[in-house]
């Protein structure tokens, strides 16, 4: 007899131990580990796509070299405004 744990030997009853079922059991917890890791990942992307977390986009380095000129006063401000206005489109 099992000590007063019933006709099999053990508390599980040669189950596992605490919560057993094996490998079956540990590779159910791993794979809703990973799921519930997977799901945080994608709410945090989707959450920073909708708040404006995202980098603006880069500037044109032609309008960087033109506030260079016109900052160290190689141009006027005439010049540097139909400049930008040319560069925007």
């Amino acid at each position: 007899m099992g000590y007063g744990y019933g006709p099999q030997w053990g508390m599980m009853g040669n189950w596992g131990y605490g919560y057993g079922y094996g490998a079956f059991h540990m590779i159910f917890w791993i794979a809703a580990l990973i799921a519930i890791v997977a799901l945080v990942f994608w709410l945090m992307r989707s959450a920073g796509a909708h708040n404006g977390l995202q980098l603006p986009p880069r500037r044109s380095t032609g309008l960087d070299v033109l506030e260079e000129r016109y900052a160290r006063g190689e141009i006027n401000r005439d010049e540097y405004l139909q400049k930008k206005k040319d560069i925007a489109g």
